[in-house]
């Protein structure tokens, strides 16, 4: 398996015009992504639209990508969910069908207590039988993972990686491979010593967020801010209702159709107007182009 670490793009879903996957775009898309920059993926994450994804769709999307970049490219399968048995059975499936690894959300409006986060956790990793990544990200599921569960969790055999959404808490977690959870903590993640972030801007500037990560392996942090301060606007105009800007990005640099499923929806004039104004200001579009 690969590492866990550097460049990990959470993928979009694409869906075809029926808003059926469109597993032969997610084919394309992830062998764009790996072509441009990103070291791994994760699919079926919550920039992929899991909750609206059904075990089924997520599984196919997971071989399908296995199926076409090869065992070489680590590939992480979102199966978090509020009822434990489901993430069980889930993470096992996606075991099965070839994932690396699985990204396990914390359980979201239960607001389970701390005995009740690390019960889910423990039954999860058992199941999975490959490693799991913890994803904390309050802002979404209400619960944050405190530094002292957080170590508690680390010693849960198969729970080997943390995905910190909580900007605030971003701090190295011993027993955890602490991965940026946000585009605008990846620099800081890298600086701590974390092997990389699980990552949105990827999608559209892969290769200046790769060059960050092997600016800082070299010890180049200079190289590495100034890189950074110029994905700022990108990671800025992305970070407002993910994955609208994310898709509409690509539906404009003509990678994969801007399609969503409800309850999203395609970006409106305005954020059509603002991604293009970031990636035009960025040398990714011209004006002719968009």
């Amino acid at each position: 398996m690969a590492e866990i670490g550097g460049v990990i793009t959470a993928m979009v879903t694409p869906f075809a015009e029926d808003l059926s996957v469109d597993e032969a775009a997610a084919r394309k898309l992830a062998r764009y992504l790996v072509d441009h920059g990103s070291h791994g993926l994760v699919l079926a994450g919550t920039t992929g639209e899991s909750p609206t994804l059904d075990d089924e769709e997520k599984l196919g999307l997971l071989r399908a990508v296995r199926d076409e970049l090869g065992a070489e490219v680590l590939l992480i399968c979102g199966t978090g969910s509020n009822d434990t048995r489901h993430s069980e059975r889930l993470s096992a499936a996606a075991a099965d069908s070839g994932a690396d690894a699985v990204l396990a959300v914390t359980p979201y409006y239960n607001k389970p207590n701390p005995a009740g986060i690390k019960a889910h956790y423990e039954a999860v990793a058992r199941a999975a039988g490959i490693p799991v990544v913890l994803y904390n990200i309050p802002s979404r599921v209400v619960v944050n993972i405190p530094a002292e569960l957080l170590a508690e969790l680390a010693e849960i055999e198969n729970i080997v990686a943390l995905k910190q959404a909580n900007d605030e808490e971003l701090q190295p977690v011993d027993g955890l491979r602490v991965l940026a959870g946000n585009d605008g903590t990846f620099l800081r993640a890298l600086e701590m010593g974390g092997p990389g972030g699980i990552l949105v801007a990827s999608h559209l500037v892969g290769p200046e967020m790769r060059e960050i990560y092997e600016a800082v392996l070299a010890g180049e942090h200079d190289r590495a801010r100034e890189t950074d301060a110029k994905l700022r606007p990108i990671y800025e105009v992305l970070s407002r209702t993910n994955p609208i800007p994310v898709k509409a990005g690509l539906e404009m640099l003509g990678v994969c159709s801007a399609r969503a499923r409800l309850p999203m929806v395609e970006a409106d004039d305005e954020q059509k107007a603002e991604v293009r104004a970031a990636l035009e200001a960025h040398g990714l579009l011209t004006g002719s182009a968009a």
